[in-house]
């Protein structure tokens, strides 16, 4: 198991205090300033599950503190619940499954082909940190991937092995260059049916560059360097929250970095971020606007909306208030950034 070098973890009510403390109110500020307060949700059209927060490795910008040693995983209660959400649920288009690492869920088959069994036509999405798929026990997942129509989302911060390793732990590199092969014998990045993404994050204190050009430099050298083909790169500026929160404290930088986010934040990524159009689930089954409210455990609280998985209601949940926090000025910096990228 990869491992790298994981500070002292802080708890999520601490989080939010030191995130509202270093910038009053802030993104509510913005937000009022353009119009935009109360941020609304839209219809929900993804439902992003997170399968677990157990993973085989340990990355320092993890924001949900995810590793080896984390017991939390969703139950098969759970699944099927949102399996029932996806049947009766015709706007929800799109099934993105994340972690941790969602492959090391002990129901994580048995969930994407009830999944491809309901509906045949959804995207189902597999956030993979790619080195799971060298381990003996997940050696054959590319292929099930592959006879699912999966859409695999992977974490590559880095065309050279010395970044990768160093936010992601030692041999992190060669291992996903490895799992990157065997993605591609499949046909993924080759066969317009088998979408492979990869995902670029900083390594440390800055706004995710201009993703078109970077994607062209992670082509020409993933290609040149190991001939490894992909379809689009997403770039995601890190939201100071859980580790890179207590990286940017250990550094004395959070309030620089806050300032570069508040500097660059754009009013056009407003209609775009992905707390628009997706509902997050917890492992719990406890129902989120986002993945980071998820990890900073600010769950949707309207009591006339629905609060988890067993009395989830879509038409309630459209239109619904979405919780904010400084946090929110990483998804509205630059271009903006979401699951799926840069948003303008």
């Amino acid at each position: 198991m990869e491992n790298s070098t994981v500070l002292n973890k802080i708890s999520a009510q601490e989080q939010l205090s030191i995130l509202s403390e270093v910038k009053k109110d802030a993104f509510v500020q913005k937000l009022n300033e353009y119009g935009s307060l109360p941020l609304k949700a839209d219809n929900p059209e993804i439902l992003q599950i997170n399968l677990g927060k157990m993973c085989n490795q340990t990355c320092t910008h993890c924001h949900v503190d995810a590793g080896p040693t984390r017991t939390e995983i969703m139950s098969q209660d759970v699944l099927q619940q949102c399996l029932h959400i996806i049947e009766n649920n015709p706007s929800i288009h799109t099934v993105d499954l994340t972690g941790g690492a969602p492959e090391m869920n002990p129901h994580f088959r048995w969930f994407i082909q009830e999944v491809r069994s309901l509906k045949p036509e959804l995207e189902i999405i597999v956030r993979s940190n790619l080195t799971i798929l060298t381990s003996s026990k997940y050696k054959d997942y590319p292929q099930f991937f592959k006879e699912n129509k999966i859409t695999v989302v992977s974490s590559l911060p880095c065309y050279t092995k010395e970044n990768v390793d160093k936010q992601r732990g030692n041999g992190v590199f060669d291992r996903s260059i490895k799992a990157l092969l065997k993605l591609n014998e499949a046909g993924y990045g080759k066969d317009e049916t088998l979408q492979l993404h990869l995902v670029y994050n900083p390594g440390g204190p800055s706004i995710a560059p201009a993703q078109e050009a970077l994607q062209n430099d992670y082509k020409k050298r993933l290609k040149e360097d190991f001939g490894i083909e992909f379809n689009q790169l997403f770039t995601i500026t890190n939201l100071p929250i859980s580790r890179f929160l207590e990286f940017l404290l250990s550094q004395n930088s959070l309030e620089e970095y806050m300032d570069k986010l508040i500097e660059n934040f754009n009013p056009q990524t407003l209609t775009g971020v992905m707390c628009k159009n997706t509902v997050s689930v917890g492992w719990d089954g406890t129902l989120y606007d986002c993945d980071f409210n998820q990890m900073l455990e600010l769950p949707i609280k309207n009591k006339i909306v629905a609060q988890t998985v067993f009395d989830f209601d879509s038409e309630k949940l459209s239109g619904r208030n979405i919780i904010v926090n400084n946090h929110c000025f990483g998804c509205t910096a630059g271009a903006g950034s979401s699951c799926q990228g840069a948003l303008v």
